[in-house]
């Protein structure tokens, strides 16, 4: 399609009041998305005729940004939680003048367009994160505005900030009655994070009914108790009372702020304004031509964008680009006055790996009682968390469990509670320059904040739970890895050793469920030096998330002078040992991950002492192996080897493609028991007896 002619339309603005041309802007607005939806014959007209007011409030007079450098560090972030309005914010991205031209918009929604839709990060101009399933963005942004406490905290210096911008957010109804927009405003209140600031799009509808079906609880008032400022705008379209609105909110320094604003959804339609069906409709070509009469905007073109909106909006981005400039100037003087500093900030930005950063990492000696993976990996997190000051994290209310502490780092809380903790403050102090986030008792809410702090820049933040609550953190670990964000996750408590907990606790399918996810990469080391190779791993790591699958119990440390190295978990699989066997008799090929090893290694033993050949294979992480080259797959489990054993303490779903049509998997497929760990392993048949009878009689049936 060709671009549509502008208007000719002259009018003078005044930049001290909102006036005609703003208005134009925002009916501009409204029609670029209306237009573009209609185009697609797909899409969400509904909110972008409701809330375009207030974006246009926002970005106008208060956004900080650079059109011509998306990705200038101290920008403000504008989250568009409410992703389904995402012809909104396309439309919103190319008035103010980023690179997504016109035609992006016309082709709304089609293939390889860059305008998808629901927002993607990476793929269009302006987007922070990627956002559709509600509540998400909320809580990524809340991640984004502790990444901004945390980072002015460290790097700002009297006379030298360099670290001051805001976190916005445009949500909607359905993103507020989402359980993860709830855990994350709990905790965004309690740590005072006042460069925080939501836009609530109150227009009372759902998807598929008013919300007077579910939603009736006063949000104004909910989010008061969780240590809010909120303030309620009563007309949607009036752009200077939601001006001063978000004056007020940047005002208050010691709270987030909600701003209720009321609007209407398809709003200047005459059939469906404050109806569900323009939620998720196209309004329809009739019902087009019918709302742009309404609002008084020309019929045709479709598309059109008055010459008037266009030198508007150029005067907010030339706003950005002013303060863009400005601050490259103040940080050349920060650089000169504090080059150390200034260093320490670009590399973090830049995702680079400090110097140094694997130096004096822990060895672990051989050791038949062993070391439990999880406390190896605490060992290697304290090894490395001086070297990077990146990391950033904590856990749902489970360090000790988890062994995830940063010592000696910090707390990351508001220091006007500093006082009143005595105990954090002999711990290390209470305050955004420290680096343990205490998340609660929230999985949800700390898997989007960290996806949030990895979007910002500048952190590589992990967070830990027990494997088996995994499930609460899914969605935060999809969108991870559909944005390919370098989070860390820290699963312990990874089997149905957990022992007397019980079946709510112990996990079965959970690695299983994990493996299937598209770019998330799972390494389940099989003991602690491995656990360290893993950990290398997951900080080199830069194009995708990780999961560490830790054990609570000790496992026993192999021998690397009669095993290969750990240096193995590279390849995601590797040969431990070809155990010596008569040259004439059968072989077989054990595979595990995880605790699982030392069962297949004593089994190999076993079976090796009895004349039988035996291949030991750790198989830490599927997706590595799956990315080597063929010839070092069948390397390590070569096809003329066709009795194959896999053994892992949890679901087999997968583990066929390994084993082929003459091997076995052990694993299990039912939920535990509440007994000590031995007993259950052992009632469950995850044992070196089970495999040594097994690979017997695999042998016996071939030969």
């Amino acid at each position: 399609m060709t671009e549509p002619s502008v208007s000719d339309v002259s009018i003078v603005p005044d930049l001290h009041a909102f006036d005609s041309v703003d208005e134009l802007s925002v009916s501009t607005l409204r029609f670029l998305a209306v237009d573009a939806v209609q185009a697609a014959n797909s899409g969400h007209p509904g909110l972008p005729l409701g809330a375009a007011p207030m974006a246009y409030a926002l970005w106008s007079r208060h956004l900080a940004f650079d059109p011509g450098d998306p990705q200038w560090f101290d920008r403000d972030r504008f989250v568009l939680s409410a992703g389904h309005g995402s012809a909104l914010l396309y439309a919103m991205v190319h008035l103010f003048g980023y690179d997504l031209p016109l035609s992006e918009l016309q082709r709304f929604r089609q293939w390889e367009s860059r305008t998808p839709g629901h927002p993607e990060r990476g793929l269009t101009p302006g987007v922070e994160t990627t956002t559709g399933p509600l509540g998400q963005g909320l809580a990524n942004a809340v991640g984004m505005a502790v990444a901004e406490a945390h980072l002015a905290a460290v790097f700002n210096r009297p006379g030298h900030e360099i670290v001051h911008h805001r976190t916005f957010v445009l949500c909607g109804d359905g993103d507020l009655m989402e359980g993860v927009a709830a855990e994350a405003a709990s905790l965004a209140g309690h740590l005072g994070l006042g460069k925080l600031i939501v836009l609530y799009d109150d227009n009372r509808i759902t998807l598929s009914a008013s919300t007077q079906l579910s939603f009736s609880e006063d949000i104004g008032q909910r989010f008061r108790s969780y240590g809010w400022h909120t303030k309620r705008v009563e007309a949607g379209n009036d752009l200077a009372a939601i001006d001063r609105a978000i004056a007020e909110a940047e005002a208050e320094t010691d709270r987030p702020s909600l701003l209720c604003i009321r609007t209407h959804i398809g709003y200047g339609s005459p059939a469906k304004q404050d109806s569900f069906e323009a939620h998720g409709s196209p309004l329809g070509a009739e019902e087009v031509r019918k709302t742009k009469e309404h609002l008084g905007w020309p019929v045709e073109p479709a598309f059109l964008i008055p010459a008037d909106a266009v030198a508007r909006a150029a005067e907010a981005a030339n706003r950005g680009r002013a303060a863009h400039a400005e601050w490259t100037r103040r940080f050349a003087a920060y650089r000169e006055a504090f080059p150390d500093l200034a260093a320490t900030l670009l590399q973090r930005l830049e995702g680079r790996l400090p110097a140094g950063w694997d130096a004096g990492w822990p060895l672990f000696p051989a050791d038949p009682k062993g070391i439990a993976t999880r406390a190896a990996s605490g060992k290697v997190l304290a090894a490395v968390a001086s070297r990077m000051p990146e990391l950033f994290g904590g856990s749902a209310d489970l360090n000790p469990s988890t062994n995830t502490e940063l010592k000696g780092a910090g707390n990351f809380e508001h220091p006007a509670r500093k006082s009143g903790d005595i105990q954090g403050a002999a711990e290390g102090g209470w305050d955004f320059a420290g680096r343990n986030l205490h998340f609660g008792v929230r999985e949800h809410a700390m898997g989007a904040m960290m996806n949030g702090l990895a979007a910002h820049g500048g952190f590589r933040p992990f967070g830990a739970t027990f494997l088996t609550f995994a499930d609460y953190l899914r969605p935060a670990v999809r969108l991870a890895a559909i944005m390919h964000l370098p989070v860390l996750y820290i699963f312990t408590h990874d089997s149905l050793a957990v022992g007397e907990d019980g079946a709510t606790h112990q996990p079965v399918e959970q690695v299983a469920s994990l493996r299937i996810i598209p770019h998330l990469q799972v390494l389940r080391p099989a003991d602690a030096n491995e656990t360290v190779e893993a950990w290398r791993v997951a900080l080199e790591t830069l194009d995708r998330p990780t999961a560490l699958i830790l054990s609570r119990q000790a496992l026993p440390v192999l021998d690397r002078n009669q095993f290969a190295s750990a240096e193995g978990v590279r390849q995601g699989a590797y040969v431990l040992a070809d155990l010596p066997a008569a040259a004439d008799g059968p072989s077989v090929v054990l595979v595990a991950s995880g605790s699982e090893v030392s069962l297949i290694v004593e089994a190999g033993e076993r079976l090796a002492a009895e004349g039988i050949g035996v291949r030991l294979v750790s198989m830490p992480s599927w997706e590595r192996f799956e990315a080597q080259p063929e010839a070092y797959r069948l390397s390590v489990l070569p096809p003329d080897r066709p009795i194959r054993i896999a053994v892992e303490a949890g679901s087999p779903l997968g583990w066929h493609r390994y084993v082929g049509d003459q091997g076995a998997v052990l694993g299990i497929s039912e939920y535990g028991a509440s007994a000590p760990g031995p007993v259950v392993m052992k009632a469950y048949g995850m044992t070196a007896d089970r495999i040594v009878e097994e690979a017997r009689r695999r042998i016996g049936a071939i030969g």
